[in-house]
């Protein structure tokens, strides 16, 4: 069964090594990766079984994030205000 981050801010989920039934073992960055709206689904590299579900952070989590000093946040932050300044939502 796939595990579930429900905070992409959470430390350590990059890192820790997750075991597949198939017997390989890795962190995020060795498994395969596939993006959705919602969430990313990290795979066994060498069987493709799901390990990791990673949700998206909203707006607000960005933004606490930030706020605790979260470096990754801060730089996203950044990017999704400028393109909020750049490129205004319709209030209409």
């Amino acid at each position: 069964m796939a595990e579930l981050v429900p905070d992409y801010f959470a430390a350590g989920w990059r890192e820790r090594e997750l075991p597949c039934p198939c017997g390989w073992q890795g962190d995020s960055r060795a498994m395969a990766m596939e993006l959705h709206d919602a969430v990313t689904d990290y795979a066994c590299a060498q069987c493709g079984n799901l390990l990791l579900i990673v949700s998206h952070p909203s707006l607000e989590q960005v933004r606490r994030a930030a706020e605790a000093g979260h470096a990754e946040a801060v730089a996203q932050l950044a990017i999704i205000e400028e393109a909020l300044t750049r490129f205004p939502r319709d209030a209409g």
